[in-house]
């Protein structure tokens, strides 16, 4: 194995890839890209009450020391030497909100998670403030008013936890979305940490001008939102500071991407039209629009697509997005017991190869993209006493297809360029059966590649490019050709449609179930 000759490898670039639902960190040779080695912890989820999704800060922090140090010694079996990983990238679940004490380093609230709901009144009080003539927060934000960004989190935080008050009267309080509080913690915390993000994460909080690339004065003025604990916002690729502690003490911090812009840069969609979908806990679709903010007309947001370096210009994305695709499997493991591994949903598919007219609308969190809809709530539909749980775990990766192609569908009515072919990534991608459905709903080939781990690939190129470490070439001609696996369209395209339209019908029945006033009740 050539990994066993130290001389042959080179520099390596370290990337935390922070997601919902676990950490990993993973080491790539910066000339091949080439996956070395990697360590994955799966992390808690907290759900206080209906609706509510939080995580530890502190549960999160150590996870990545406890990967960076697990895949550091996975390396020193592999006999490959951890001084020659140069830099160290971080990719992060976007919008979970964390305020913090800059003086004592300790979270002042649990992170509040990107899915969670609490803040439905606190978006339906502030809508009513928006003129509906001058949209400002869309045409600022590229986002509609939703309890999935940043800003609404952090008005929670500041109206009912009386912690966080206190920390922002007496200047103590910092706030970050994931990667901030981990670049914090990182580079020294309470000891001289870099309080940063980056312009693609500073896009997803509704506090970020994405044309002027700044914090804007009217939106946090509109959110009440005191400037003074915003971090200050950088570029993609760029040395942030350096890591203090652990196994990789001294290494530079030097790329930093919200996970679906990181698989974006990860898929090489460095062209305006090219897109991804990663399957995650979430569904993501975002497609490249070049240096052009797109603003689109059937439920998709426009965000920063990355900045890869102070100097470099900022591109811009086109993003659909569903709320629950992965974890609709972990739900259905933990929840109702159905399977004991999220593995095992294929296996359970496989063996009916239908829903037999089951849907499942996984509406747990309301409908993301392109409804924009809270009031939804999860059903399952179409029930007989002939349904059983494989038909069920059937219908939940349909479920994922079908939400797929809906955004497919805006993403091709706002572009006015039809895609030809889906680029996919992320852990679902594992399952052929899943991969081969989503070919069939959406009726053109799905193309996955061979190392699905795309979006620590992104955070590890933007953190290898970075001036000053410059170890990974972004030069079209030096990227590696990647080996692909391609699923084509099975059915006739006239069953594809009639299952598209049932599904439709079934989403249309999760709508309208919930008023603010009873999922609020405390």
């Amino acid at each position: 194995m050539a990994a066993a000759n130290k001389a042959v490898l080179g520099p390596l670039v370290g990337a935390v890839d922070q997601g919902t639902s676990s950490t990993r960190f993973l080491v790539f040779n910066s000339k091949t890209a080439e996956l070395l080695s990697h360590h994955q912890v799966e992390l808690k989820q907290e759900f206080p009450k209906e609706g509510w999704v939080e995580q530890d800060p502190k549960e999160i922090l150590n996870s990545v020391y406890e990967c960076i140090e697990k895949t550091c010694e996975k390396l020193g079996q592999l006999n490959i030497d951890i001084s020659n990983i140069k830099a160290i990238g971080v990719s992060n679940q976007r919008e979970t909100t964390v305020v913090w004490d800059k003086l004592t380093g300790e979270p002042l609230y649990n992170a509040v998670v990107w899915l969670d709901l609490r803040t439905q009144s606190t978006v339906e009080t502030l809508s009513k403030r928006i003129p509906g003539n001058n949209n400002f927060v869309k045409s600022k934000t590229g986002l509609p008013l939703s309890t999935y960004f940043s800003a609404v989190k952090l008005r929670w935080l500041l109206d009912n936890v009386r912690k966080v008050q206190k920390a922002v009267e007496e200047e103590r309080a910092l706030f970050g979305t994931v990667d901030s509080w981990l670049i914090w913690c990182l580079t020294g915390g309470a000891n001289g940490g870099v309080h940063c993000t980056d312009v693609t994460n500073a896009s997803r909080t509704m506090l970020f001008n994405i044309h002027s690339l700044e914090w804007d004065k009217e939106l946090c003025e509109f959110f009440e939102i005191p400037m003074k604990i915003l971090p200050n916002v950088r570029s993609s690729s760029e040395i942030y500071g350096l890591m203090k502690a652990g196994a990789l003490e001294g290494v530079p911090i030097s790329g930093c991407l919200g996970d679906q812009s990181a698989a974006l840069v990860g898929q090489m969609c460095f062209q305006d039209g090219q897109a991804k979908n990663t399957y995650g806990t979430g569904c993501f679709l975002l497609c490249n629009t070049g240096r052009k903010c797109v603003f689109s007309e059937h439920g998709l947001l426009t965000t920063v697509a990355y900045k890869l370096g102070r100097d470099k210009p900022v591109y811009y994305a086109l993003e659909g997005s569903v709320a629950i695709a992965g974890a609709v499997v972990r739900w259905l493991r933990d929840n109702l017991g159905i399977i004991k591994t999220s593995e095992e949903i294929e296996k359970l598919a496989k063996e009916v190869g239908t829903s037999y007219g089951c849907y499942f609308v996984p509406a747990f969190s309301g409908l993301y993209a392109p409804y924009w809809e809270p009031s939804a709530r999860g059903i399952i539909c179409g029930l007989t006493q002939f349904t059983n749980r494989c038909h069920i775990a059937f219908a939940a990766l349909e479920a994922v297809c079908f939400q797929t192609r809906e955004i497919l569908d805006a993403m091709n009515r706002d572009c006015g360029m039809p895609l030809r072919h889906l680029q996919v990534d992320g852990g679902m991608t594992n399952n052929k059966i899943l991969m081969q459905l989503q070919a069939d709903i959406l009726y053109i080939p799905v193309v996955k590649p061979s190392m699905p781990e795309t979006t620590a690939l992104g955070a590890a190129m933007a953190a290898g490019a970075a001036e000053g470490v410059g170890v990974w070439s972004l030069d079209p001609e030096d990227l590696s050709a990647v080996t692909v696996e391609r699923f084509e369209p099975q059915i006739n395209a006239e069953e594809s449609e009639i299952r598209y339209s049932t599904w439709k019908k079934a989403v249309m029945k999760s709508m309208g179930w919930v008023t603010t006033q009873s999922s609020e009740s405390d």
